[in-house]
């Protein structure tokens, strides 16, 4: 009862001088928890003293925990580049400085100015994208799976949509073709078989209530062996024959022919717009390299329709989100690809690699065990399935330390690297020249600890 009747009291404690410099309410609120839990672990007898001193001191631990931000800058040593664990695409800094100035400040985001009313949103970049797309018109979303929804809930709310069933994929976060097509109010119409399926599937399956005729992107896996699927060039003039709509989602969507002949067996966005589609959606921030967001390009009878939509107030993106993108799609339009982090990242060659491999190895030979490999890894992100590009990695020992403990400790120092036949490994694929400096002193930070 006398240890009960010692705790402090809130009004009082929080008046204590450690807390000056601090946020009165946040203060007041961690203590209230760290008394009450003082107090429920008296009651069940957990503890049978407690300085004043120790209380103070947790309650600070836990404002710093609170206002220290989550969000971490890390370096990708995992080799992918267009990783979902760690942001996906870089923005480049120099664009990133040049729309500060336009994020802290008043702007024309739906403001005509030659007009002197309001304006439209998607205007501002809609001009770019359709000149180096050649498509119609243009509508962003803040992420594909929104643009996936809005499509099916605008022209096929119960209505049916025809689908291969080697095509009903799941991507992370459990995120299934078969499901959003049910909450968006469509109707599912599964064709073929999960290896085979032929243009006459579709035919076949067309009715009166068919709405659209869909294609899905194999994002994180592929079909192979006793296999075959229909190409959008021949869905695009069945879905025209027919009086349907055609629609493709990509997902990654790549703009340009890719490094290592990774688009081989894929046509990019551009080859698809040639065939003139209905609708096509892809990520802004996998292989175009962007920012988070969902593109959708196609006819603008199409795109109208989709702006008329109400869904589309709670899937539309921000001034940032669009000035970003507007910078990135002029620099493909202008040819810089290394205007574009993830373009350059991937399109380094293993040389250059070697070379910022060499500067780390420079820097560390003499306190670690360090060698120089050449390997393979992923583009990430959903992006070509199953397929490999070549790498350069360094594969490094400290103290004798098992790869699980110098994952572990790299990972402290918010290195993300990854084991490779039992080695630990660097991967240069995704590091930034800027950031070897920072891996050095990590290192050494490492053997000196």
């Amino acid at each position: 009862m006398f240890l009960l009747k010692s705790i402090p009291k809130v009004d009082k404690f929080v008046l204590h001088e450690d807390f000056k410099e601090y946020s009165t309410a946040l203060i007041t609120s961690l203590t209230k928890e760290v008394l009450q839990n003082l107090r429920e672990n008296i009651l069940n007898e957990n503890i049978t003293e407690f300085k004043k001193e120790d209380l103070i001191l947790e309650v600070l631990q836990k404002y710093k925990k609170i206002t220290t931000p989550s969000l971490k800058k890390l370096i990708n040593a995992t080799g992918v580049i267009v990783h979902t664990n760690l942001g996906r695409s870089l923005i480049d800094e120099k664009v990133f400085e040049k729309i500060k100035t336009l994020a802290s400040s008043y702007n024309n985001l739906e403001y005509d100015l030659d007009k002197g009313k309001r304006g439209e949103r998607y205007s501002h970049i809609s001009d770019v994208i359709c000149r180096v797309l050649g498509c119609e018109d243009v509508l962003i979303v803040n992420n594909n799976a929104s643009a996936v929804f809005l499509i099916l809930n605008t022209f096929a709310k119960r209505k049916e949509v025809i689908v291969s069933r080697g095509e009903l994929v799941e991507i992370g976060g459990s995120f299934r073709i078969p499901d959003v097509m049910r909450d968006s109010g469509a109707k599912l119409v599964e064709v073929g078989a999960t290896n085979k399926t032929h243009l006459h599937d579709y035919e076949d399956a067309i009715t009166q209530k068919t709405s659209m005729l869909m294609k899905v992107h194999k994002s994180n896996y592929s079909i192979e062996g006793f296999s075959s699927e229909v190409k959008f060039k021949e869905l695009v003039e069945l879905a025209s024959r027919h009086d349907v709509i055609d629609y493709y989602d990509m997902g990654s969507g790549h703009l340009f022919d890719l490094p290592y002949g990774l688009d081989a067996y894929e046509p990019s966005v551009l080859e698809y717009m040639k065939l003139n589609p209905s609708l096509l959606s892809f990520s802004g921030d996998k292989l175009l390299g962007s920012v988070q967001a969902g593109i959708i390009v196609g006819k603008k009878e199409y795109i109208s329709k989709l702006k008329k939509n109400q869904l589309l107030r709670m899937l539309r993106v921000d001034k940032i989100t669009l000035a970003i993108l507007e910078e990135n799609i002029t620099s493909v339009l202008l040819g810089k690809l290394e205007d574009i982090p993830t373009l350059k990242m991937l399109f380094s060659s293993v040389d250059e690699l070697k070379q910022n491999a060499k500067k780390f190895q420079n820097g560390i030979s003499d306190i670690a065990e360090c060698q120089i490999i050449e390997t393979k890894t992923v583009i990430g992100g959903g992006t070509t399935p199953n397929r490999t590009i070549p790498t350069i990695a360094l594969s490094i020992k400290v103290k004798n330390f098992k790869p699980n403990k110098m994952e572990k400790l790299f990972r402290a120092k918010r290195i993300i690297g990854r084991i490779e036949n039992e080695r630990f490994l660097i991967d240069f694929r995704a590091i930034q020249e800027k950031e070897i400096q920072e891996l050095i002193n990590a290192t050494k930070e490492i053997v000196n600890d």
